[in-house]
């Protein structure tokens, strides 16, 4: 296995926020990534639902991101913004790239793989397991004003700007 060491949580560094609940069908917290959300095994997007947001909680924002890929700057596996407040679940498959699942104002912004929808674990074979943080986004606003376009670390930096609250569940994968 590479030897190296281990990035903080992506969180760590960024403004502190109350959190809610995330939680899964398909995931464990603290769990080891199903088949199912592996790459080349089943490249499904997770079940997910969360409560105990807060009160103004006006969308929300959905990312799933690995901080230990060996590429200087993490990867992300699966960035969905838009979600009205009114969505509190999205069943297994939902990041599909018909949206299937999500509603029509969500947007799936590219994720690392160059696509438009989730795309699975695949850590390097020698590498330690990697951790995968599935994150729901409280914000502020109705909607980010961002194109489909944009690259994940301009949502990424619009989600932290309007995050009023998070939930996390992480998840590790290695082969």
């Amino acid at each position: 296995m590479t030897d190296r060491p281990r990035p903080p949580s992506p969180f760590d560094s960024l403004p502190a926020v109350p959190s809610f609940t995330l939680s899964s069908e398909d995931l464990t917290d603290g769990g080891t990534l199903p088949d199912a959300q592996v790459y080349e095994r089943g490249n499904t997007s997770p079940h997910l639902s969360w409560s105990g947001f807060p009160a103004g909680t006006k969308s929300f924002a959905l990312t799933c991101y690995d901080p230990d890929a060996p590429t200087g700057g993490g990867f992300w596996h699966w960035i969905v913004y838009n979600l009205p407040a009114d969505v509190t679940e999205l069943p297994t498959g939902a990041g599909t790239g018909d949206k299937d699942g999500l509603p029509d104002e969500a947007i799936h912004a590219r994720n690392d793989y160059g696509t438009r929808d989730f795309g699975g674990a695949a850590p390097p074979p020698k590498d330690a397991p990697h951790r995968y943080f599935f994150a729901v986004h409280a914000l502020d606003v109705d909607a980010l004003k961002i194109g489909a376009d944009a690259s994940a670390n301009v949502v990424g930096f619009n989600v932290v700007a309007h995050t009023i609250a998070r939930a996390v569940l992480v998840s590790t994968f290695g082969f």
